[in-house]
């Protein structure tokens, strides 16, 4: 049943007496939206499960905003690798060079890949996803009683916070959660519902397992026709530390993010861009271009006034088809050369 006037006009009264700034039309729209669940006669547990997920969210944003400037790579990870193994001396390497990179590190808090992520990256620099289970889940010491470790009772709330709040992902040897998180990480680029991230699996030194993982999405996906040969752009396999930090730190030499305008995607780049360029893109990747678009230099659009930070950088603009996200992928590895 719709909302009187009435009470539309309370709610917007009560919102602007909060904040009238932009986001109050959301705020407005949560509002209406938990009367309409009573309204529904929903049922008791399903709105716990929905106000649960909404403080967790509302919370992990809190702790997020004053870091948003700072780029952060999620790190996932067995929480059973012992300190000796050589997956978790590769974590501790990784997360310490990627900080000297300029980047900070999350991980799901606990020990394992995750402590040694964190134990890597030190505790300035880290931040904990814990998620509250029954057994095999205390925060490591690293992160224990930081402001920066946030404790789950949803897992999936805890995984969009990781892919939400990071500009890049690596994987180290896992169980069915590492698998699931990067299967999920991988779908979620393949279909275009997360920003483009360089998603990196790190073997141990001259280790097997996520080669003996890509060599089963070669053959059981990629032969029988179930994925796209450009989806093998969406990720990389490689047991070397440098080259994994290489992989993210030149994702971000010249792309710095991008966002939809209309018909348009918006790429936002450091650098001018150069006839070159433009001529480049529209001569090898005009295919995922809609109704005979083309790449071109613009501007920052009226609706980007939101984002007053970003109106100094350049765009690449062109009218995507919102399918192909491999060579989109492709399309952010060529800007990254220019």
């Amino acid at each position: 049943m719709p909302l009187s006037k009435q009470h539309q006009a309370l709610i917007q009264q009560l919102v602007n007496e909060h904040n009238d700034g932009d986001n109050a039309d959301l705020a407005v729209d949560l509002i209406e939206t938990a009367l309409r669940l009573l309204d529904d006669k929903a049922d008791r547990l399903d709105m716990k499960v929905m106000t649960s997920a909404l403080k967790e969210l509302r919370y992990s944003s809190r702790i997020f905003t004053p870091y948003r400037e700072k780029r952060k790579v999620t790190i996932f990870g067995s929480a059973r690798t012992k300190p000796d193994a050589p997956e978790y001396l590769q974590a501790v390497a990784f997360s310490k060079a990627i900080v000297e990179r300029g980047f900070m590190v999350i991980t799901g808090g606990g020990e394992g890949i995750m402590g040694a992520g964190q134990r890597g990256a030190g505790r300035d620099n880290s931040f904990g996803l814990n998620i509250r289970l029954p057994f095999e889940q205390e925060p490591n010491d690293e992160i224990a009683g930081d402001p920066k470790l946030i404790n789950f009772k949803y897992f999936f709330t805890r995984k969009l916070c990781f892919i939400k709040e990071s500009s890049a992902i690596a994987l180290f040897p896992g169980g069915f959660g590492t698998h699931d998180e990067g299967f999920e990480a991988l779908t979620l680029m393949q279909t275009g519902k997360s920003q483009p991230k360089p998603l990196v699996f790190i073997d141990r030194p001259h280790g097997s397992y996520w080669k003996t993982w890509w060599r089963f999405v070669q053959d059981q996906l990629l032969d029988a026709g179930l994925i796209n040969k450009d989806d093998l752009t969406l990720f990389k396999v490689t047991d070397d530390i440098e080259e994994a930090c290489d992989e993210i730190a030149h994702f971000y030499r010249n792309y710095h993010s991008s966002r939809y305008v209309k018909e348009n995607l918006v790429l936002r780049v450091k650098r001018p861009v150069t006839e070159h360029l433009l001529q480049t893109l529209n001569d090898r990747f005009a295919g995922i271009c809609v109704n005979g678009g083309k790449f071109r230099a613009e501007g920052s659009a009226p609706e980007e006034e939101n984002e007053p930070e970003l109106a100094g950088l350049h765009r690449v603009v062109f009218p995507f088809n919102r399918t192909n996200f491999g060579r989109l992928r492709a399309v952010i590895d060529v800007v990254n050369q220019h």
